[in-house]
């Protein structure tokens, strides 16, 4: 809906397109979607889910044998953002590289995008 021709609005590293293609060949889903919602301390959180279907709406964006899916109403805040999949001794889990973000809280879990009148003047 709001892409930019040639470009896609998220990338993936090689570890994130081969979590999510592990994923959906064991749950048997479509893709992954993701989204964002209002919540968290710094006041936005992101959604992921794996879905059966894909919705015509969603911007899709296939990669090394993934499906990510973004939510219509999450494609602005999420273009430019670079998905990660990080495994260290205490814990596995995507990452968000997000140009978009102007705060997060320190639990990483909520983020903050800029006013939209900051947005425009950029």
């Amino acid at each position: 809906m709001f892409g930019i021709p040639g470009k896609q609005a998220v990338t993936l590293t090689p570890a994130a397109a081969a979590q999510v293609a592990r994923l959906m060949a064991r749950d048997g889903a479509a893709g992954l979607r993701i989204g964002v919602k209002k919540g968290g301390c710094a006041g936005m959180e992101y959604t992921m889910e794996y879905v059966r279907e894909i919705d015509p709406m969603d911007e899709l964006v296939e990669q090394d044998g993934a499906r990510v899916m973004i939510a219509p109403m999450a494609q602005m805040f999420l273009f430019g953002t670079e998905i990660d999949y990080e495994v260290s001794l205490l814990e596995s889990a995507f990452r968000f590289r997000n140009p978009n973000v102007t705060e997060a809280c320190g639990c990483g879990e909520s983020i903050k995008f800029g006013d939209a009148e900051q947005q425009s003047d950029a």
